[in-house]
């Protein structure tokens, strides 16, 4: 997930759980708006992991 895609799932759960108040049968708009917040914060802890763990190596060529 890239670091927009999981603010935009994040923001997405953030407003089906504080302000969707209409009611679908057999669903918990709540519910599913608090799963996509945690999914939203995982994959941007994973996103931030990943970028800042790549390392910049110089790779040089031995000397002859």
């Amino acid at each position: 997930m890239t670091l927009g895609l999981s603010l935009l799932v994040f923001a997405s759960g953030a407003i089906l759980r504080f302000a969707v108040t209409t009611s679908v049968a057999g669903i918990d708009l709540q519910t599913v708006g608090v799963i996509l917040m945690i999914v939203g914060a995982v994959g941007l802890l994973v996103t931030l992991v990943m970028l800042l763990s790549r390392r910049d190596d110089v790779r040089t060529r031995p000397p002859y």
